[in-house]
């Protein structure tokens, strides 16, 4: 059964990249706009294998995400990424005392994006 990855980014060129990598490698993809339609996605009964999240998004952003999913029973231990181009020390330490699994700097290779992936979601 394939893995089940959220992506969440309101750069729709972003998400199309990532989930072309990561379709193309056999993971399903499901994508939100902006932190609070990926909530509603998850409230709806959606549940990821993996999230990666932008950090700057209109609405909600990706911090704020990470602290409501890890509230929620079913998103407690779902490994969470951050996809962004900060690259700020003191935000990936706030992501990490949020909850977030890894961070990751904007612009990266598909393949790299997949390794580590694969990483975190062994087959």
């Amino acid at each position: 059964m394939s893995k089940k990855i959220l992506i969440v980014d309101d750069s729709p060129t972003m998400i199309m990249s990532v989930r072309a990598s990561l379709e193309m490698n056999g993971f399903k993809v499901e994508s939100a706009q902006n932190g609070r339609k990926a909530l509603d996605t998850l409230k709806g009964g959606y549940k990821p294998d993996l999230i990666i999240t932008d950090v700057n998004m209109p609405d909600m952003g990706g911090f704020e995400l990470i602290k409501q999913a890890r509230a929620m029973p079913s998103c407690r231990f779902t490994p969470i990424l951050t996809l962004t181009t900060e690259s700020d020390k003191a935000k990936r330490e706030e992501s990490r005392k949020l909850g977030a699994t890894g961070w990751l700097v904007k612009p990266i290779p598909g393949p790299d994006l997949v390794n580590v992936v694969r990483q975190i979601l062994p087959a």
